[in-house]
């Protein structure tokens, strides 16, 4: 029952970061949305930006702007007692913002759609990260952070399908996210 109540909300959080995919992807942008949750409180939200012809950087990802949506709103946290910072992003975080995200004490990532070009969550973070090898005090090695995939899959597939196929947006076009996801 446990269990089954966590994935009831899993869906409800993803789906608020699916519907602000959605307004990214609106605006003309790559649609990713991300939200921040702590216990049964959303505290922090944030889509793509920054992705249109001419105005493109890769610093304003989703899970970016939530992280500073959070800080600006002074670090709230939930009052449910279950103070684990949870992600909901409806594609897996690349390496940048899984570092921002385990640096802000954010502890479970719960991501949509895998991505096959820069996606970071299959990273081995049980071991040092840098060639020295030094384990104590290591941050990624002491973050033990819970990476949850696939949850609404087939809702981000969808829309990633929508924005690849839509010829006014060329962010992306012909990478290898573009033809995974053009295929699947």
């Amino acid at each position: 029952m446990v269990e089954e109540q966590r994935h009831l909300n899993h869906d409800k959080w993803m789906s608020i970061a699916l519907d602000l995919a959605e307004s990214a992807m609106s605006r003309g942008d790559f649609p990713v949305g991300c939200i921040l949750v702590s216990g049964d409180t959303l505290v922090g939200s944030g889509t793509r930006s920054h992705t249109r012809s001419g105005d493109v950087n890769e610093l304003d990802h989703a899970e970016i702007s939530t992280i500073r949506d959070w800080i600006a709103r002074g670090r709230p946290l939930g009052d449910s007692g279950d103070l684990t910072l949870t992600a909901y992003c409806n594609l897996e975080p690349c390496l940048m913002c899984l570092g921002a995200m385990i640096l802000n004490g954010i502890r479970r990532v719960v991501y949509a759609y895998e991505d096959v070009m820069g996606g970071a969550t299959g990273l081995d973070l049980s071991r040092p990260l840098s060639a020295a090898g030094i384990r104590d005090g290591n941050l990624y090695i002491d973050s033990h952070i819970e990476i949850i995939g696939g949850i609404k899959r087939e809702e981000s597939l969808a829309l990633f399908k929508r924005f690849f196929l839509d010829p006014a947006n060329s962010y992306w076009k012909d990478s290898m996210l573009y033809r995974y996801t053009l295929e699947a």
